[in-house]
C-alpha cells in the first residue's frame, strides 16, 4: 500500500510571561479534545518561518518571534502522518483570541506533563522539558 508522504505543520513552544502557552483541540478537529503546541499546515511557496507567524496570528490572534527550531517529530496517525516541525518562540504582541480550539492554558514548564498532549507532540514536549531557558 503506498504510503502518503508526511503533511508539513508547524507549531509553537510561546513564552509568554515566563509561561508556556499551550491550546485544546475542539471537538470538531481531528485528535478531539487533544493539548498541543498551536500552529499549522505548511502551505505552498511559504517557508517554515512565515508558516508558523502566519498561523499563531490566524489561530490565536498574537504575534510571536522565533528563537530557534527544534527536532522535527514524525508520527503515523494511521490516516494521516505529519511531521511536526517545532519552535520555541517568544510572545510579542496581541491578544490571545482563540479562533479554532476550544481553550488554552499558560502553564509552567513541569505542567506540561499533565496534559493529554495530541501524540505527534509528545517527542516535542520531552526535548523542550530537557532544555535550560
Amino acid at each position: 500500500m503506498h504510503q502518503k508522504a508526511p503533511v508539513n505543520v508547524t507549531c509553537a513552544i510561546i513564552l509568554f510571561h515566563n509561561k508556556i502557552l499551550v491550546t485544546q483541540r475542539s471537538e470538531k478537529m481531528k485528535l478531539p479534545l487533544k493539548w498541543e503546541f498551536p500552529g499549522g499546515k505548511l502551505e505552498e511557496g511559504e517557508n517554515v518561518f512565515e508558516c508558523i507567524k502566519r498561523e499563531i496570528k490566524e489561530e490565536i490572534n498574537i504575534e510571536i518571534e522565533v528563537v530557534k527550531q527544534l527536532s522535527s517529530s514524525i508520527y503515523n496517525y494511521g490516516t494521516f502522518t505529519i511531521n511536526l516541525i517545532p519552535f520555541l518562540s517568544e510572545y510579542v504582541s496581541g491578544e490571545i483570541i482563540l479562533s479554532e480550539h476550544k481553550d488554552y492554558k499558560l502553564l509552567d514548564k513541569l505542567e506540561l506533563l499533565h496534559l493529554d498532549w495530541a501524540e505527534a507532540d509528545l517527542p516535542i514536549v520531552e526535548e523542550f522539558l530537557k532544555m535550560e531557558l
